[in-house]
């Protein structure tokens, strides 16, 4: 498969998500956030760092980038998509997710291995996985803390749409210790930890992020 990783003003682990790929046995195409063309990927990413310097609000000023009208096209019609940390933040400042990631709660930047529970492995993104997987892979934000209204949180709960849990000690007050999220069709995928860093045993945490992109392959799209 062809998945697409963009890279926005700010982007830090573009290149780690491409090498992620690549480890997961597909071709990692690099778009730009200045393009109008998909160049014909079959899935993309939306890769973790400061975009646009995460002037305004983490995520903000990307979502209005002329490939975030492509990436938002295809996504409603069924395209995998998975956005990491400030990935993540961008799907949420595109309605492509509910709900919003704000500043840790104890005020500082957080870089740690993390333990975390996959909740739904119904996803092309996580398909690889056991439902209820326990797996380590890097945590580093100073704003991933997931907030919802109430209603939505229980809608998440309900229908499944929570992706991963935090286990053990919360480390940035994301409510009901929400790691991750899926739309309702679960195509598209916010994880607030970096499962392109734990790919391989000779650095990162391990291995355990791996299943992310090698799901793709065992995963349906339908």
């Amino acid at each position: 498969m062809k998945v697409g990783v963009v890279t926005f003003p700010g982007s830090l682990d573009d290149v780690d998500a491409q090498r992620a790929v690549g480890f997961g046995g597909h071709e990692a195409v690099a778009l730009w956030h200045g393009d109008h063309d998909l160049r014909g990927v079959d899935a993309i990413i939306l890769p973790g760092g400061f975009s646009y310097g995460d002037y305004l609000r983490c995520g903000a000023l990307s979502r209005f980038s002329p490939v975030m009208t492509e990436v938002i096209a295809a996504a409603e019609r069924g395209m995998p998509v998975l956005g990491i940390c400030n990935g993540f933040q961008v799907l949420c400042e595109s309605h492509l997710l509910p709900g919003a990631l704000i500043r840790n709660d104890h005020r500082k930047f957080v870089c740690r291995d993390q333990r975390l529970r996959i909740e739904n492995n119904r996803t092309p993104w996580t398909s690889a996985y056991a439902e209820g997987a326990e797996v380590t892979i890097v945590l580093k934000n100073g704003e991933g803390g997931f907030v919802a209204d109430e209603a939505t949180l229980d809608r998440l709960e309900g229908e499944g749409q929570v992706l991963a849990r935090y286990l053990g000690d919360n480390p940035n007050g994301s409510l009901r210790d929400i790691a991750g999220i899926t739309n309702a069709r679960g195509n598209v995928v916010g994880l607030m930890p970096h499962p392109e860093h734990a790919v391989e045993d000779l650095t990162g945490a391990g291995t355990d992020g791996l299943g992310f992109f090698t799901s793709l392959v065992e995963g349906s799209f339908a």
